[in-house]
């Protein structure tokens, strides 16, 4: 099976010589083949070649069906569906958000937060307040955490059922027409759909971004999988903070010393989707989500393995991937 994978991969992207991959295998074995497909992952050339007939305005998606775009400054909530390669406009609606501008940084400021958010649960028989049903967002997500900004319960919800109108603010959350959010909740499979709040007009993304961070990515992988401590390390920022809080610093040291093992590894990374992270401070930031599966090997028997979704907060600096948060 795995053969059959590299000849389809190698197929699809394509050479100069269309006989060179099988060139690479006769000479080289299946272990030659992968090499060379790890080495073109590397370049923008192919991501480049890969973005250019896929609608990339709001990023990169593996396996993402459903995208919620909405702003704070004219409040609208725009609902988009990737079908046949394109995001397809299903929904415009004006929308009520929080009173207070600009990001979200504490519970209680009537603040809608600005970032990119998972949508987490549907709920039902909720206070009337709230409409018939609510979609529960992943805020505060890694990024707003490691910021020590706080709060909870941002929703995107319905009208108050009793017709009540006089508050054109929410506490923080995004609220439709009941109506719309009923036609919306029998069209999305929310665990499949994200959020990206802005705080006015939508930022779209352009290839050259999207085919650098995806170079970089797999850049940063190969310098993982051969224990390159400081080819590793440059992807990382100064300001960089784990999940666990641990800073730049230590975790310099500690990945030094682990690699200082030299294991064998193998990482392998798939249902990668990029999107663009909203600011204030118009950085060029980027949330990165994708599946993991990672085996390390020592003396030739299997020291560690792990296979997970993994979340990465990054900035786009002088062209080169810089990672600032990692879960």
């Amino acid at each position: 099976m795995r053969i059959i994978l590299l000849v389809l991969f190698v197929t699809f992207v394509g050479y100069a010589n269309p006989y060179e991959w099988i060139d690479i295998y006769r000479n080289g074995g299946v272990k030659a083949l992968e090499k060379k497909i790890d080495e073109t992952l590397k370049t923008k050339e192919y991501w480049q070649e890969i973005l250019k007939q896929k609608d990339t305005r709001f990023g990169y998606y593996e396996n993402l069906k459903y995208l919620f775009l909405a702003t704070k400054e004219i409040p609208i909530l725009k609902l988009y569906e990737f079908e046949n390669n394109k995001w397809q406009e299903r929904l415009k609606a004006n929308s009520l958000v929080g009173s207070k501008k600009g990001d979200k940084l504490k519970e209680g400021d009537l603040a809608t937060p600005i970032g990119v958010y998972t949508l987490n649960a549907r709920l039902t028989n909720l206070d009337q307040y709230y409409g018939p049903l609510a979609l529960t967002t992943s805020y505060p997500n890694l990024y707003d955490k490691l910021q020590m900004r706080t709060g909870y319960g941002i929703w995107i919800h319905g009208m108050p059922l009793d017709g009540n109108r006089e508050n054109l603010n929410t506490r923080g959350c995004i609220a439709i027409e009941n109506d719309l959010l009923v036609d919306v909740d029998k069209m999305i499979d929310y665990r499949k759909s994200l959020l990206i709040t802005f705080e006015n007009q939508i930022k779209e993304v352009s290839k050259e971004d999207l085919a650098t961070i995806l170079a970089d990515l797999f850049s940063w992988r190969e310098s993982w999988m051969n224990n390159d401590a400081e080819a590793y390390l440059s992807f990382y920022d100064e300001e960089f903070i784990r999940y666990d809080r641990q800073k730049y610093k230590e975790f310099a040291e500690t990945k030094r010393r682990i690699f200082k093992k030299n294991e064998s590894k193998r990482i392998e990374f798939s249902q990668i989707n990029i999107s663009p992270y909203p600011n204030d401070e118009d950085r060029n930031l980027f949330r990165i989500s994708y599946r993991q599966d990672y085996k390390a090997y020592l003396g030739g028997r299997l020291n560690y393995s792990s296979n997970g979704a993994k979340e990465l907060y990054i900035e786009l600096k002088n062209g080169k991937m810089q990672i600032l948060a990692e879960q």
